[in-house]
């Protein structure tokens, strides 16, 4: 069982108040997202009429508890909608889940000002959120992070280079990681960061270049430029000093959301393969009767199932608050990503040259897919998260082991 303490943590637990979420977005992505997914591919960009038609459903709410005019829910919900989204378009479902990096850290660090004055525009979908950490030489090495940010009376003035920040371009607020002390020595770089709420339209913000990256057409990260940005005390995030922990945490919550995204993909993948290999024949026969299809089908269905299984018990184990949930996201997310990278593989084979054709859709679940196993801490950073996991549970801390 190790490094989990009994059987019954293996459990996953669902509602009903879940699966009639998972039907109501399922049906909002086919008939209102799904029509619009060739042009999303074309333009590059995702059309206004969707979001609109999101905040009606209260999507930007999902996980943001009522008191701050969110809908409620938790990890398990935000995960089903994960999902439900991707299998018809993973770039509107980062769209739409983006701010999550933004409101996580507020609510789980932020004072009640913070909260009441930033939570509620971006639960009624009024405003957008991003999360800006990764910068040219640090990205999955949060404790590289070199922005600076210098006191100033009751400010602090705050200067950095953020790149691959995905929602950039929409954003109204963003969280900043910047270094507000130096570290002392090498085992204690991780100290001295702190997270910052910014606002888009204050005087020396500025959003970069759009980065072309291979998936996720409509949802492309930008770059975010602070040039002598003077914040607030009170938009300091925590305390200073724990930008870190700040950072950590949020993407252990993140985590989860990700695999739920690469499960909707790889659904996607099954079931464009299942219904070419029914209709396309060969031979004078459809081709799920050559072994060659059907073994393909059957192994891309085990393994679905299996990350779909893995994802939802994640999210239930973080539903509970449990401290197994770090290693369940981290378990989920490197497995359920690998699976749709090979699951979109093998539909795009089971297509044969069609499979390469942009209209068919095919091919731009592999994109999307290898997107999924990059954000969010790569899946190698997940499997030194994995292992660092053991040796904290066995030894009671993983310095030194790895």
């Amino acid at each position: 069982m190790f490094p989990f303490e009994n059987i019954l943590d293996f459990g996953v637990e669902l509602s009903d108040e879940v699966e009639l979420f998972r039907k109501t977005i399922r049906q909002f992505a086919e008939n209102d997202i799904g029509p619009r997914t060739q042009e999303m591919e074309k333009t590059n960009r995702i059309p206004d009429e969707l979001f609109d038609r999101a905040r009606e459903l209260g999507l930007f709410g999902i996980g943001i508890p009522p008191e701050y005019d969110g809908q409620g829910g938790g990890p398990l919900m935000l995960t089903v909608m994960m999902e439900e989204l991707s299998r018809v378009s993973p770039a509107f479902a980062t769209a739409v889940a983006v701010s999550g990096l933004f409101t996580v850290p507020v609510m789980l660090f932020g004072d009640e000002g913070q909260k009441r004055k930033y939570l509620p525009p971006v639960a009624r979908g009024e405003r957008f959120a991003a999360h800006a950490n990764t910068e040219p030489i640090a990205g999955s090495d949060v404790a590289g992070i070199q922005s600076t940010a210098k006191r100033d009376g009751d400010h602090w003035i705050v200067n950095a280079q953020k790149i691959f920040i995905t929602g950039a371009d929409k954003a109204d607020y963003f969280v900043v990681s910047a270094r507000t002390s130096s570290s002392q020595n090498r085992k204690e770089r991780w100290k001295g960061l702190s997270f910052f709420i910014v606002e888009k339209d204050w005087p020396g913000v500025r959003i970069g270049q759009k980065f072309e990256v291979i998936g996720l057409r409509g949802e492309q990260p930008n770059e975010v430029i602070l040039e002598d940005v003077k914040v607030p005390e009170e938009n300091l995030l925590g305390r200073e000093g724990d930008g870190f922990k700040i950072a950590v945490t949020t993407y252990d919550y993140g985590r989860v959301g990700i695999a739920g995204q690469a499960v909707g993909i790889a659904q996607a993948a099954f079931e464009k393969a299942f219904n070419y290999a029914i209709q396309r024949r060969a031979f004078e026969r459809p081709i799920i009767s050559f072994e060659a299809v059907s073994f393909k089908l059957a192994d891309i269905l085990m393994k679905l199932e299996a990350a779909r299984l893995m994802t939802y018990w994640a999210a239930t184990l973080q539903e509970k608050g449990r401290d197994e949930a770090v290693v369940a996201a981290s378990l989920a997310k490197t497995f359920a990503t690998e699976v749709a990278e090979w699951a979109s593989a093998a539909s795009i084979k089971i297509h044969g040259g069609v499979g390469l054709d942009r209209e068919v859709g095919v091919e731009g679940l592999l994109r999307d897919s290898l997107v999924t196993t990059i954000y969010e801490g790569t899946n190698d950073i997940q499997r030194i998260t994995i292992i660092r996991q053991l040796m904290r549970k066995l030894f009671g801390s993983a310095v030194g082991m790895i």
